[in-house]
């Protein structure tokens, strides 16, 4: 069963959505107020997969704050915490709205050989939408690598996907399309595949 937290960071108040998995792949998506679909997407794929989901909202604004990553991985959020206990290994889920890249999703954080493994697994994804796995290909920006990221936080850090908002969201509405579903389910799955079973520690 799912757990919320409020909790505040940089002065904005945020919900903290956890549903607790069994494998030891967590699906993340910490500006779902901000990127559509990527709450959606984490949830269904990890639904799916038997693994935790952490979705951060901004349900009390009709104007949400992006907060960057590394400055939401604070300490006093007891569901982050949780995360990270249940975790070995994260796939943090984000949009992006580059122009000259509306339909390539870019793969960082700082556990490459997943990153190529969870690209593999996207390229079904092809023609409709470009998999970067390419450090060099990707904005620095959108790269996932700084040490504070809670992407990097994990026993095994993770992957970084950074969508477009083609690859998030269907028409006008948040929920994304079923063939990136589909690709993720089985990436996440086979993610999941490579790990030791997950073995939660105290937080």
């Amino acid at each position: 069963m799912g757990h919320t937290e409020r909790v505040e960071i940089d002065g904005v108040a945020l919900l903290a959505t956890l549903e607790p998995g069994g494998s030891g792949v967590g699906l993340l998506a910490l500006h779902a107020g901000t990127e559509g679909g990527t709450a959606q997407l984490a949830e269904a794929v990890a639904r799916r997969c038997g693994a935790t989901s952490l979705v951060f909202t901004q349900p009390e604004t009709s104007a949400p704050v992006h907060i960057t990553s590394p400055r939401m991985a604070v300490d006093h959020c007891a569901l982050l915490r949780e995360f990270r206990s249940r975790v070995s290994l994260t796939v943090s889920l984000h949009g992006h709205q580059r122009r000259q890249a509306r339909h390539t999703l870019f793969l960082g954080g700082g556990n490459r050989a997943a990153t190529l493994l969870l690209g593999r697994e996207l390229d079904v994804l092809a023609p409709a939408f470009r998999i970067v796995t390419d450090l060099a290909e990707i904005p620095a920006a959108l790269r996932g690598l700084h040490p504070r990221n809670p992407v990097n936080l994990t026993r095994l850090a993770g992957v970084q996907v950074e969508l477009p908002l083609s690859a998030r969201t269907t028409g006008r509405t948040d929920q994304p399309p079923q063939p990136v579903v589909e690709a993720f389910v089985a990436g996440v799955g086979r993610l999941a595949e490579t790990l030791p079973p997950a073995t939660p520690e105290p937080s």
